[in-house]
């Protein structure tokens, strides 16, 4: 798998800011800050104007105070991404959570918000309407769950491991992850490093969180996880000139 099959997104203004934003705590830089970052990675300052502008015409951003800042929906992929690196898990007894979709003559935007809140969960659709996953995951289950699904505690009668198998791309995964280790370490500039460490970002947040017992062999889950973290320090000392969240823009 090349960097072309990996099919890596290139880096735009809008790009740059996001996944600035969301690397930062709290998410909130001056426009003077976001130009020179994106400088640095080779975007002009009018370009990251225009985008800035955008991005708050479009409700992604906020502007307060001659600074720009997530706006909730943005906080939540955050605290997605962040969930996605420092996994909160508990030790798994054998249980799987069952979601089983009993509302009915649900709209489709009531459809489409269950299925982002399942991804979000890490469940996985064994059959349209019935949703499951170990019960090793510590996280609350928002309304649009609550409200369209009855929620069961079950245990398989076959091996686990073979319905894990079944429900996510487990090998394909594993393979990507491992093809993204390797662009980042062929990643020279720290544009091509930036570009990489987006796409392992956003990997990581496809990771099932599986219990150790139902993986294959050599998971590169934990190592794709420490590669990321290496990256947002390197990005942080390199970053940390033009960060100053409190001058104008």
């Amino acid at each position: 798998m090349n960097d072309d099959t990996l099919a890596l997104r290139p880096l735009t203004a809008r790009s740059i800011v996001l996944s600035t934003l969301l690397g930062h705590h709290p998410p909130q830089l001056s426009a003077r800050a976001l130009v020179r970052i994106g400088e640095l990675f080779g975007i002009a300052e009018g370009a990251v104007r225009v985008a800035l502008s955008r991005m708050v015409a479009a409700g992604d951003l906020q502007q307060r105070e001659g600074a720009y800042g997530l706006t909730d929906r943005l906080l939540e992929r955050q605290f997605r991404q962040d969930e996605s690196r420092s996994p909160r898990t508990r030790r798994w007894n054998g249980d799987w959570e069952i979601a089983v979709v009993t509302a009915e003559r649900r709209p489709a935007g009531e459809r489409t918000a269950l299925r982002q809140a399942m991804a979000a969960l890490r469940l996985a659709e064994l059959r349209e309407g019935s949703w499951l996953r170990p019960a090793n995951l510590d996280r609350t289950r928002p309304a649009v769950v609550t409200e369209q699904c009855t929620l069961l505690t079950g245990t398989p009668d076959g091996d686990p491991a073979a319905l894990a198998g079944r429900l996510w791309d487990l090998d394909g995964w594993s393979a990507r992850a491992r093809a993204l280790m390797a662009a980042l370490d062929r990643a020279g500039t720290p544009a091509e490093r930036f570009t990489v460490s987006a796409a392992v970002l956003r990997h990581l947040l496809t990771d099932p969180l599986l219990p150790r017992l139902l993986l294959p062999r050599s998971w590169p889950g934990a190592e794709l996880r420490l590669r990321y973290d290496a990256f947002e320090d390197e990005l942080r000392n390199l970053l940390r000139q033009y960060v100053a969240p409190t001058s104008a823009g």
